[in-house]
Order: structure tokens, then sequence, then C-alpha cells
């Protein structure tokens, strides 16, 4: 039984996986990677914010990194890794860390990874990659991401 369940979990969120094909966004208002990114209102920014930071958002992520992580390491470890898994877990791995950036991921099966969006500053910006690398089985971060503050 004690193998079964993680089992039956990992099959629950591959079929998940499978079912969103959407490009994973760290926010609803985050442009899509072709399309060209505009500064977001300060009300959006600070949702945003406020989500990713919230105490429970923040575990939901983190609890969600880990389930990827065991799967992974069950199922053959990088070398077996979905490009959805891949996008999701950096996806959630900057929401966690720039909790104001509107963001769109997207994986390529060779371990690229392709940020497109907006961030508030050049700080935020120049941590997409180091954080997108942190994830097992990224390769390549392609940044096309942007500094756009929120309008005033």
């Amino acid at each position: 039984m004690q193998k079964l369940t993680p089992f039956l979990i990992s099959c629950l969120l591959v079929f998940g996986v499978a079912a969103c094909q959407d490009t994973a966004k760290t926010t609803v208002s985050a442009p899509a990677p072709n399309e060209a990114p505009e500064a977001p209102s300060p009300q959006a920014t600070q949702a945003a914010q406020e989500d990713a930071q919230s105490e429970v958002r923040r575990r939901q992520l983190d609890a969600d990194i880990r389930a990827r992580e065991e799967r992974n390491n069950v199922t053959g470890g990088d070398t077996q890794r979905a490009t959805g898994d891949l996008a999701s877990e950096v996806r959630s791995k900057l929401e966690a860390n720039i909790p104001k950036g509107q963001l769109t991921v997207d994986a390529a099966e060779d371990g690229t990874v392709t940020v497109a969006g907006t961030v508030n500053n050049q700080q935020e910006l120049a941590k997409i990659e180091r954080l997108a690398k942190e994830i097992k089985g990224v390769k390549t971060v392609v940044v096309k991401a942007t500094v756009a503050p929120p309008q005033s």
C-alpha cells in the first residue's frame, strides 16, 4: 500500500500535466511567449505579489516542486522528464521568488527553458536564469523577459 499510493498520485499528476497544455504563467495576465510585453498595472502587480507571498501559496509551490522531484526520481530522474513538468516547476520557482513578475515559461525536450514577460527591475531580471537553473533538468535558459515597472 505504501508503494501504491505514490504511484497513483504520480499517475494523476501525469494525466493532469497532459491535460493542461497551456503555457505556464506566473500570473493570469502574463503575456504569451510571442506577445509583446506591456507594463502591468499597479493593481495587477500588487495582487500577484500578495498571492505569491501568502503562506498558503508558498506551501503549495514548495509541495508542488517536492512532489515533482520525487516523482521524477522514481520514474528515472532527468532522462524522462516531461516538458510540462519542467515548465511548471520553473514557473513555481519564479513565482515564489519574483512575486511581482508577470512571466510565462515554456520548456523544450532538450532542457531549454524560455522565460518571457515582464519584471519590475533589473535585479529581478538578473535572478531569472539562476533560479531556473536550480530546477533539475534545466540545461539552458533563454530569457526574453523585459523590465517594465508598473504604470502609475
